[in-house]
């Protein structure tokens, strides 16, 4: 079975192909000229790598918002350049299928202009995937069983929590404050705490730093609010996780409503089987404790929150039922 399953996430776009695991794995940035908004000059690692720091004449863009497209023009580039790393020139003149995650939340809209983009961009036969569905089966999950499942998907741009059961939706909650926003926090108390201004790369890695294995401290350099000069300021980690946990607790809230429209019946599967939490926002230190204490029921994060995704929009392409049951 060829083609490609995609994950393009306003953080990061996975890519994975049957038999052949994850093969491209980078964040969703690409690099432009300013008079020339519609090519790529770099994208992945090498764009990102110039945030804060692009010459004069260029600039770097985040094609994907939200989990969704921003701009159609933006994104067909975007897309495109990302085929063509993927795929052998030989390939792209049988244009691959794919299988496409995005939000569970995302409009008609919007996954509409996801599979016009795709098809220009060089794919055929696309399906567009809820992500949690994805999630769910890249992680063992069978998403059209009689059973019901709870996921909890917290990304870069948004997070949602889906339940389903025998492929249809039981439940559904999305907000969009997710990872940005948890970044953008971080941003703000270094600002108003210690008086030093860093950049949105040096705040990112911070908060991806914030697992359960970090380090009990951290030297974060940046510039001095006050005279503009380079300093140095050491952090410990729990002052971390306090200017995280307000933004942390609206994501849970948010998504806690969902549980008026869970079936009493589908409560005693999920208690049984725990929610699954995906997706890099899950990563963070104490996250999956406050989604217990929140909810109610165990949770238990996936192998692979960041990869889980693309791999099951990967084994979609060969699961035709899944498709049926829930693609667009």
């Amino acid at each position: 079975m060829s083609g490609f399953g995609i994950d393009f996430g306003t953080a990061n776009t996975v890519v994975g192909r049957p038999n052949g695991g994850i093969i491209y794995d980078e964040p969703s940035v690409m690099l432009i000229r300013t008079n020339e908004p519609y090519r790529a000059i770099r994208v992945g690692k090498e764009a990102r790598e110039l945030i804060g720091r692009t010459p004069s004449g260029f600039t770097t863009v985040r094609p994907m918002r939200d989990g969704v497209i921003v701009d159609l023009e933006s994104a067909r580039a975007y897309i495109g350049a990302i085929i063509r790393k993927v795929t052998d020139r030989w390939q792209r003149w049988l244009r691959p299928r794919a299988v496409i995650a995005v939000p569970a939340g995302a409009t008609t809209l919007e996954r509409r202009a996801l599979l016009e983009v795709a098809h220009e961009a060089g794919l055929r036969k696309v399906a567009v995937l809820p992500e949690p569905v994805a999630g769910a089966l890249g992680s063992g999950v069978n998403p059209v069983e009689p059973r019901a499942h709870l996921v909890v998907d917290v990304g870069g741009g948004t997070s949602e929590i889906t339940g389903f059961c025998f492929g249809g939706i039981l439940t559904h909650r999305s907000c969009r404050v997710a990872g940005d926003e948890l970044t953008n926090a971080l941003y703000q108390h270094l600002r108003a705490e210690h008086q030093i201004v860093v950049g949105e790369l040096t705040a990112e890695d911070i908060k991806m730093g914030m697992n359960g294995e970090a380090e009990p401290s951290l030297v974060v350099e940046g510039r001095d609010a006050a005279t503009g000069r380079a300093r140095l300021v050491t952090l410990n980690t729990d002052e971390i996780m306090d200017a995280l946990r307000p933004t942390t607790t609206e994501i849970v809230h948010t998504l806690t409503s969902c549980l008026e429209d869970l079936p009493a019946q589908a409560v005693g599967d999920i208690m049984a089987e725990g929610v699954l939490a995906i997706g890099g926002g899950s990563q963070l230190r104490g996250f999956t404790m406050l989604l217990e204490e929140a909810f109610g029921f165990p949770v238990k994060q996936s192998d692979r929150p960041l990869a889980c995704v693309a791999e099951g929009a990967t084994a979609a392409l060969s699961q035709p039922d899944v498709v049926a049951a829930y693609g667009y």
